[in-house]
Protein backbone atom coordinates (compact mmCIF):
# COMPACT_ATOMS: atom_id res chain seq x y z
CA UNK A 1 0.00 0.00 0.00
CA UNK A 2 1.25 3.40 -0.87
CA UNK A 3 0.84 6.41 1.02
CA UNK A 4 1.64 9.72 -1.27
CA UNK A 5 3.71 7.79 -3.45
CA UNK A 6 3.30 7.85 -7.23
CA UNK A 7 1.97 4.83 -9.16
CA UNK A 8 2.78 3.49 -12.45
CA UNK A 9 0.65 4.61 -15.44
CA UNK A 10 -0.53 0.88 -15.85
CA UNK A 11 -3.81 0.05 -17.17
CA UNK A 12 -6.36 0.42 -14.38
CA UNK A 13 -9.61 -1.31 -14.72
CA UNK A 14 -11.87 0.44 -11.70
CA UNK A 15 -10.46 3.14 -9.00
CA UNK A 16 -12.88 3.17 -6.15
CA UNK A 17 -12.92 6.62 -4.67
CA UNK A 18 -13.63 7.33 -0.65
CA UNK A 19 -13.06 10.20 1.75
CA UNK A 20 -12.37 8.64 5.23
CA UNK A 21 -12.93 10.83 8.16
CA UNK A 22 -12.96 9.16 11.96
CA UNK A 23 -14.12 6.04 10.30
CA UNK A 24 -12.63 3.19 12.35
CA UNK A 25 -15.36 1.43 13.45
CA UNK A 26 -16.58 0.59 10.38
CA UNK A 27 -14.01 1.32 7.66
CA UNK A 28 -12.10 -2.17 7.71
CA UNK A 29 -15.68 -3.83 7.29
CA UNK A 30 -16.27 -1.68 4.07
CA UNK A 31 -12.64 -2.19 2.52
CA UNK A 32 -13.21 -5.69 2.81
CA UNK A 33 -16.29 -5.76 1.02
CA UNK A 34 -14.61 -4.15 -1.67
CA UNK A 35 -11.35 -5.64 -1.93
CA UNK A 36 -12.78 -8.89 -2.72
CA UNK A 37 -14.61 -7.46 -5.92
CA UNK A 38 -11.59 -5.92 -7.52
CA UNK A 39 -9.09 -7.42 -9.85
CA UNK A 40 -5.26 -7.37 -9.35
CA UNK A 41 -5.08 -3.85 -11.04
CA UNK A 42 -7.89 -1.87 -9.99
CA UNK A 43 -7.31 0.64 -7.37
CA UNK A 44 -8.91 2.28 -4.09
CA UNK A 45 -7.67 5.64 -3.65
CA UNK A 46 -8.32 6.84 -0.21
CA UNK A 47 -8.61 10.73 0.99
CA UNK A 48 -8.43 10.82 4.67
CA UNK A 49 -9.61 14.01 6.13
CA UNK A 50 -6.76 14.37 8.87
CA UNK A 51 -8.97 11.70 10.97
CA UNK A 52 -8.19 12.11 14.78
CA UNK A 53 -9.01 8.51 15.42
CA UNK A 54 -7.44 5.06 13.96
CA UNK A 55 -8.72 5.62 10.62
CA UNK A 56 -5.50 5.46 8.86
CA UNK A 57 -3.94 2.73 10.41
CA UNK A 58 -7.02 0.68 9.92
CA UNK A 59 -6.35 1.34 6.30
CA UNK A 60 -2.29 0.59 6.32
CA UNK A 61 -3.36 -2.54 8.25
CA UNK A 62 -4.74 -4.48 5.16
CA UNK A 63 -1.04 -4.24 3.35
CA UNK A 64 -2.70 -4.09 -0.15
CA UNK A 65 -0.86 -2.50 -2.70
CA UNK A 66 -4.14 -1.54 -4.25
CA UNK A 67 -4.80 0.75 -1.63
CA UNK A 68 -3.62 4.44 -2.33
CA UNK A 69 -3.83 6.52 0.89
CA UNK A 70 -3.42 10.39 0.87
CA UNK A 71 -3.37 12.46 4.34
CA UNK A 72 -4.99 15.75 4.01
CA UNK A 73 -2.74 18.25 6.30
CA UNK A 74 -6.00 19.79 7.56
CA UNK A 75 -9.87 19.03 7.20
CA UNK A 76 -11.06 20.23 3.93
CA UNK A 77 -14.38 18.50 4.52
CA UNK A 78 -15.31 15.03 2.41
CA UNK A 79 -16.51 16.93 -0.85
CA UNK A 80 -12.99 18.29 -1.48
CA UNK A 81 -11.37 14.85 -0.03
CA UNK A 82 -13.64 13.01 -2.76
CA UNK A 83 -12.46 16.09 -5.55
CA UNK A 84 -8.76 14.74 -4.24
CA UNK A 85 -9.36 10.99 -4.80
CA UNK A 86 -11.03 11.34 -8.35
CA UNK A 87 -8.35 13.46 -9.96
CA UNK A 88 -5.45 10.89 -8.18
CA UNK A 89 -7.11 7.80 -9.79
CA UNK A 90 -6.12 6.08 -12.29
CA UNK A 91 -8.91 4.22 -13.77
CA UNK A 92 -10.54 3.95 -16.72
CA UNK A 93 -14.46 3.89 -14.65
CA UNK A 94 -14.45 5.50 -11.16
CA UNK A 95 -16.59 4.20 -8.08
CA UNK A 96 -17.28 6.46 -5.15
CA UNK A 97 -17.70 4.91 -1.70
CA UNK A 98 -18.52 6.08 1.47
CA UNK A 99 -16.49 4.52 4.65
CA UNK A 100 -18.94 2.75 6.39
CA UNK A 101 -21.28 1.13 3.67
CA UNK A 102 -21.08 -2.40 2.64
CA UNK A 103 -20.74 -3.57 -0.82
CA UNK A 104 -22.74 -6.05 -2.13
CA UNK A 105 -21.56 -9.47 -4.13
CA UNK A 106 -21.87 -8.35 -7.97
CA UNK A 107 -21.55 -4.66 -7.12
CA UNK A 108 -18.46 -4.17 -9.45
CA UNK A 109 -19.40 -5.90 -12.21
CA UNK A 110 -22.93 -5.24 -12.32
CA UNK A 111 -21.48 -1.29 -12.47
CA UNK A 112 -19.05 -1.90 -15.28
CA UNK A 113 -21.55 -3.55 -17.26
CA UNK A 114 -23.76 -0.32 -17.57
CA UNK A 115 -21.11 2.26 -17.53
CA UNK A 116 -20.40 0.56 -21.15
CA UNK A 117 -23.90 1.90 -21.89
CA UNK A 118 -23.82 5.37 -20.05
CA UNK A 119 -21.34 7.97 -18.84
CA UNK A 120 -23.01 8.05 -15.46
CA UNK A 121 -24.80 5.11 -13.41
CA UNK A 122 -26.67 5.77 -10.28
CA UNK A 123 -27.60 2.43 -8.40
CA UNK A 124 -30.14 1.56 -5.44
CA UNK A 125 -29.57 0.60 -1.74
CA UNK A 126 -30.47 -1.32 0.94
CA UNK A 127 -30.05 -0.34 4.76
CA UNK A 128 -27.65 -2.37 6.66
CA UNK A 129 -29.51 -4.83 9.25
CA UNK A 130 -32.81 -4.21 6.90
CA UNK A 131 -34.03 -1.33 8.84
CA UNK A 132 -36.55 1.17 6.67
CA UNK A 133 -35.06 3.04 4.21
CA UNK A 134 -34.89 7.23 4.00
CA UNK A 135 -38.74 8.59 2.88
CA UNK A 136 -37.37 9.34 -0.53
CA UNK A 137 -38.31 7.04 -3.78
CA UNK A 138 -35.72 4.61 -5.54
CA UNK A 139 -34.39 4.81 -8.27
CA UNK A 140 -35.96 3.22 -11.20
CA UNK A 141 -34.10 1.84 -14.86
CA UNK A 142 -36.72 3.49 -16.74
CA UNK A 143 -36.07 6.69 -15.55
CA UNK A 144 -32.77 6.53 -17.34
CA UNK A 145 -32.02 9.79 -19.44
CA UNK A 146 -35.12 11.75 -18.68
CA UNK A 147 -33.16 14.67 -18.06
CA UNK A 148 -35.87 17.17 -17.58
CA UNK A 149 -37.50 14.70 -15.04
CA UNK A 150 -34.70 13.91 -13.46
CA UNK A 151 -33.20 17.86 -12.71
CA UNK A 152 -36.76 18.27 -11.43
CA UNK A 153 -36.35 15.86 -9.37
CA UNK A 154 -32.74 16.62 -8.13
CA UNK A 155 -34.25 20.14 -7.39
CA UNK A 156 -37.26 19.14 -5.48
CA UNK A 157 -35.50 16.84 -3.74
CA UNK A 158 -37.39 13.13 -4.51
CA UNK A 159 -34.37 11.69 -6.96
CA UNK A 160 -32.45 9.23 -4.60
CA UNK A 161 -28.84 10.10 -6.03
CA UNK A 162 -26.38 9.12 -3.43
CA UNK A 163 -22.73 9.18 -4.38
CA UNK A 164 -22.11 5.76 -2.22
CA UNK A 165 -24.60 4.11 -4.77
CA UNK A 166 -22.66 6.16 -8.18
CA UNK A 167 -19.96 5.96 -11.04
CA UNK A 168 -18.58 7.14 -14.07
CA UNK A 169 -16.41 6.98 -16.63
CA UNK A 170 -13.05 8.46 -16.81
CA UNK A 171 -14.18 11.02 -19.73
CA UNK A 172 -16.56 12.95 -17.17
CA UNK A 173 -13.65 14.16 -14.75
CA UNK A 174 -13.62 17.33 -16.70
CA UNK A 175 -17.08 17.90 -16.13
CA UNK A 176 -17.45 17.19 -12.32
CA UNK A 177 -13.59 18.15 -11.09
CA UNK A 178 -12.89 20.88 -10.70
CA UNK A 179 -15.74 21.21 -8.12
CA UNK A 180 -17.18 24.32 -7.55
CA UNK A 181 -15.49 25.88 -4.70
CA UNK A 182 -19.17 26.99 -3.63
CA UNK A 183 -20.13 23.68 -3.46
CA UNK A 184 -19.69 22.69 0.44
CA UNK A 185 -21.98 19.19 0.62
CA UNK A 186 -23.65 16.90 -2.26
CA UNK A 187 -20.90 16.33 -4.62
CA UNK A 188 -23.33 13.48 -5.61
CA UNK A 189 -25.86 15.68 -7.05
CA UNK A 190 -23.06 17.49 -8.78
CA UNK A 191 -22.23 14.32 -10.75
CA UNK A 192 -26.28 13.66 -11.39
CA UNK A 193 -26.64 17.08 -12.32
CA UNK A 194 -23.63 16.48 -15.21
CA UNK A 195 -24.62 12.81 -16.10
CA UNK A 196 -28.19 14.64 -16.67
CA UNK A 197 -27.05 17.37 -18.87
CA UNK A 198 -24.85 15.31 -20.71
CA UNK A 199 -27.72 13.01 -21.59
CA UNK A 200 -26.09 9.79 -20.63
CA UNK A 201 -27.14 8.37 -17.00
CA UNK A 202 -28.27 5.27 -16.29
CA UNK A 203 -30.37 3.88 -13.28
CA UNK A 204 -30.15 0.61 -11.64
CA UNK A 205 -33.46 -0.77 -10.72
CA UNK A 206 -31.02 -3.17 -8.21
CA UNK A 207 -29.25 -2.12 -4.83
CA UNK A 208 -25.47 -2.51 -4.76
CA UNK A 209 -24.86 -2.06 -1.73
CA UNK A 210 -26.25 -2.09 2.49
CA UNK A 211 -25.80 2.07 3.68
CA UNK A 212 -24.96 1.69 7.41
CA UNK A 213 -27.27 4.66 9.27
CA UNK A 214 -26.01 6.49 11.86
CA UNK A 215 -25.83 10.09 13.56
CA UNK A 216 -22.81 10.52 11.76
CA UNK A 217 -23.80 10.47 8.40
CA UNK A 218 -23.05 13.45 6.16
CA UNK A 219 -26.60 12.85 4.18
CA UNK A 220 -28.78 14.49 7.23
CA UNK A 221 -31.10 12.45 8.66
CA UNK A 222 -34.05 14.66 8.91
CA UNK A 223 -35.73 17.73 7.61
CA UNK A 224 -33.98 21.19 7.43
CA UNK A 225 -34.82 24.40 8.22
CA UNK A 226 -37.17 26.53 5.06
CA UNK A 227 -34.31 28.80 4.62
CA UNK A 228 -31.63 25.64 4.51
CA UNK A 229 -34.06 24.04 1.78
CA UNK A 230 -34.59 27.11 -0.16
CA UNK A 231 -30.38 28.47 0.59
CA UNK A 232 -29.60 24.35 -1.43
CA UNK A 233 -32.13 24.98 -4.34
CA UNK A 234 -30.35 28.24 -5.14
CA UNK A 235 -27.20 26.19 -5.01
CA UNK A 236 -28.16 23.14 -7.32
CA UNK A 237 -29.82 25.94 -9.97
CA UNK A 238 -26.57 27.23 -9.78
CA UNK A 239 -24.44 23.99 -10.27
CA UNK A 240 -26.61 23.28 -13.20
CA UNK A 241 -26.61 26.44 -14.93
CA UNK A 242 -22.70 25.70 -14.41
CA UNK A 243 -23.24 21.89 -16.13
CA UNK A 244 -24.60 23.77 -19.02
CA UNK A 245 -22.13 26.53 -19.19
CA UNK A 246 -19.21 23.18 -19.09
CA UNK A 247 -20.53 21.34 -21.51
CA UNK A 248 -21.33 24.34 -24.23
CA UNK A 249 -18.16 25.41 -24.07
CA UNK A 250 -16.66 21.64 -25.08
CA UNK A 251 -19.67 20.80 -27.37
CA UNK A 252 -19.35 17.28 -27.38
CA UNK A 253 -19.13 15.17 -24.36
CA UNK A 254 -16.20 13.19 -25.47
CA UNK A 255 -14.39 16.15 -25.28
CA UNK A 256 -14.13 15.51 -21.46
CA UNK A 257 -11.77 12.88 -21.81
CA UNK A 258 -9.21 13.16 -19.13
CA UNK A 259 -5.71 11.64 -19.59
CA UNK A 260 -3.95 8.88 -17.21
CA UNK A 261 -1.68 11.09 -15.01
Amino acid sequence: MSSLQPNSVAAVRASVCMASYNGSAYITEQLASILEQLGPTDEVVIVDDASTDGTRDAVRAFGDDRIRLLEAASNQGYVRSFEQAVLASRGSRIFLADQDDIWIEGRLELMLAALDEYAVVASNFDVLGGAPRPAIARLRRADSNRRGANLAGILIGYRAYYGCGMAFRREVVGLFAPVPRYLKESHDLWLAIGGNVLGSIGHLDESTLLRRIHGANATPEGWRSLRVIVSARLVLLRLMGEALRRTARQNRAPKYLAPLP
